[in-house]
């Protein structure tokens, strides 16, 4: 890479003036890390890779590290299943179970060391998180700033006088602006998140520099996903939005420059909780951001689709999803840490669709988080509840049979669309609502990051009537048979096919043509029949049932039609 090359970047984020020696101490800092991160035989991407989306302490056993365990419980349970775990953040942390960080650089005690982390990189792709917008109020960085220390005193975005403020964009509905006594006198700081969530300003080169430098580290570590947290907000420009703005793309660019000079097998994910079409926007033009976003509008979108047992919008919605270049797919999942964002599905769904989702969300006994408006309003930001639950009432009476076979059917439809499935392990391993943690720490995402004792699982998933072994049993299957053909490839091709609204189906197709999987899912509990549909002989992957033109779907069923 030339000097020149990283400039064009620069120039954008900070003007012509400031690149030029900037790009100096860039360079500087890239060949301190060249030849140090460790390039895996093979970073190609195929129909064998999924990610487990878990906490480090998510399972626990007495006398053991928490990340030793979950390196256990996954080497037994999970080699061959999933390729790879997304171990939410790791670090020392204050508050939003870990997205308020102390220090990017260690290992929260609590969950064990680096070490316990090489090893499960050992067997699983690993994602690390860059909780890169903001930093924790209590960590040393910020403790620094109070007492006006360099070079943290301008590590952090403040604000003086009294700007307008009302067109930045607010995914919370607390204040904006958070003030702190420091040894300077009293400072306004910016928290987009919360007081505890300090803003890092990255109109100051060296927080970019210091950023760059954790991230690299990152990539030393093992880490082959790199997860930008929030990055739509990272870059602040008073009288905007403040979210979305040409620095935070070139700053994404920047870092994707520099991964392909030092790290070309390390992919950026971004998490862009936001609509649709804002959301892909950090594929960039397919080569210079984002290998990965999330696709946040499915969630929602699925959840819809069972209500109604409509797969209409679903549908059409599928059929517009374009990716910019091969190097580029879909982060698709359906539950998180986070709640169901509500955000990326307006203009998708109406305004009475998605009050509709809410009502059902407050039925199934979840929760509801509010966002803060320009207009001074509030309004839904997202659906806190397990999503086992918002298929399913679990205060009704409705057999139990029924509902796994609505969860399954639903997590079927984000393993059949293009893209690197993201499964949570709380889905994985059907979890339910976990209302007395929402109690305990007054916080509504608690209700889906229940920890998990060792034993109490081990014995759930050996007895055939427990709902995690019905759960993870035909997940797994399912994961295997996704695996095991090529028409599943993240870089493939697919076609949403129109056989009425009660059905959802997809064609995949694998990048060379030669493999076609015809997807069809039952969205209801009524049978459905398709006819003419297929004049070939075909397979059920599934089942390895030979299948004639006349397709009978029993309630819920999933087939997954091999094209021979």
């Amino acid at each position: 890479m030339t000097h020149t090359f990283y400039t064009i970047y620069l120039k954008a984020i900070y003007g012509d003036k400031s690149a030029s020696h900037i790009e100096s101490r860039l360079q500087k800092l890239i060949e301190q890390y060249r030849g140090r991160i460790p390039n895996p035989a093979d970073s190609s991407l195929s129909e064998r890779d999924s990610l487990l989306i878990t906490y480090g302490d998510q399972v626990q056993d007495a006398g053991k590290s928490h990340l030793q365990t979950l390196n256990e419980f996954c080497e037994s349970r999970l080699r061959g299943v999933v390729s790879g775990i997304h171990i939410l953040p790791f670090y020392p942390w204050s508050s939003d179970d870990g997205f308020s960080v102390k220090d990017y650089r260690a290992v929260d005690t609590a969950l064990g060391t680096w070490n316990d982390v090489e090893k499960i990189s050992q067997s699983f792709r690993l994602m690390f998180d860059g909780v890169i917008n903001h930093y924790s109020a209590q960590g040393e960085w910020f403790q620094k700033f109070l007492h006006n220390e360099k070079p943290y005193r301008d590590y952090f975005f403040t604000v003086d006088g009294d700007p307008d403020l009302s067109k930045v964009v607010r995914p919370r509905a607390l204040p904006l602006l958070t003030e702190y006594e420091t040894a300077s006198g009293k400072r306004r700081v910016w928290t987009t998140f919360s007081a505890d969530q300090v803003d890092l300003d990255f109109r100051n080169p060296d927080v970019l520099l210091e950023i760059f430098d954790v991230l690299l580290m990152y990539a030393e570590r093992g880490a082959q996903f790199i997860r930008l947290d929030a990055i739509a907000y990272l870059w602040k420009e008073i009288g905007t939005s403040c979210i979305h703005l040409p620095q935070t793309h070139a700053v994404i660019q920047l870092l994707r420059a520099v991964l392909d000079d030092v790290a070309p097998h390390v992919r950026l994910i971004t998490e862009t909780n936001v609509p649709h079409a804002d959301n892909i926007s950090y594929f960039g033009d397919g080569k210079n951001e984002a290998q990965l976003v999330y696709n946040f509008a499915l969630p929602p979108l699925v959840l819809h689709t069972f209500r109604t047992g409509d797969a209409g919008i679903l549908s059409r919605w599928a059929s517009d999803l374009e990716l910019p270049s091969e190097q580029t797919t879909f982060f698709n999942f359906l539950a998180s840490h986070d709640g169901v964002g509500l955000n990326p599905a307006r203009g998708i769904l109406s305004a009475a669709e998605i009050d509709a989702l809410v009502n059902k969300t407050l039925a199934h006994g979840g929760l509801i988080s509010y966002k803060q408006n320009t207009d001074g309003t509030q309004s839904p930001y997202e659906m806190n509840i397990n999503y086992f639950d918002a298929l399913s009432n679990p205060f009704g009476d409705e057999p139990i049979e029924i509902q796994v076979n609505r969860f399954i059917a639903a997590q079927a439809i984000m393993l059949s669309l293009i893209g690197l499935p993201g499964i949570y392990f709380h889905s994985l391993f059907g979890s339910r609502n976990w209302a007395e943690g929402v109690r305990i720490t007054n916080h509504n995402r608690t209700i889906n990051r229940q920890k998990l004792e060792r034993v109490e699982l081990e014995e759930e998933l050996i007895s055939p009537v427990s709902l995690r072994y019905q759960v993870f049993t035909r997940f797994r299957q399912m994961l295997l048979v996704r695996s095991s053909s090529v028409a599943f490839h993240p870089h493939g091709s697919q076609k949403v096919l129109d056989v009425g609204n009660n059905i959802f189906a997809i064609s995949r197709v694998s990048p060379d043509g030669t493999k076609n999987v015809l997807c069809l899912q039952n969205i209801t509990q009524q049978e459905q029949h398709i006819e003419n549909l297929i004049n070939k002989t075909a397979r059920d992957l599934l089942t390895n049932r030979s299948q004639s033109s006349e397709i009978i779907l029993q309630p819920y069923q999933t087939m997954w039609l091999e094209i021979i």
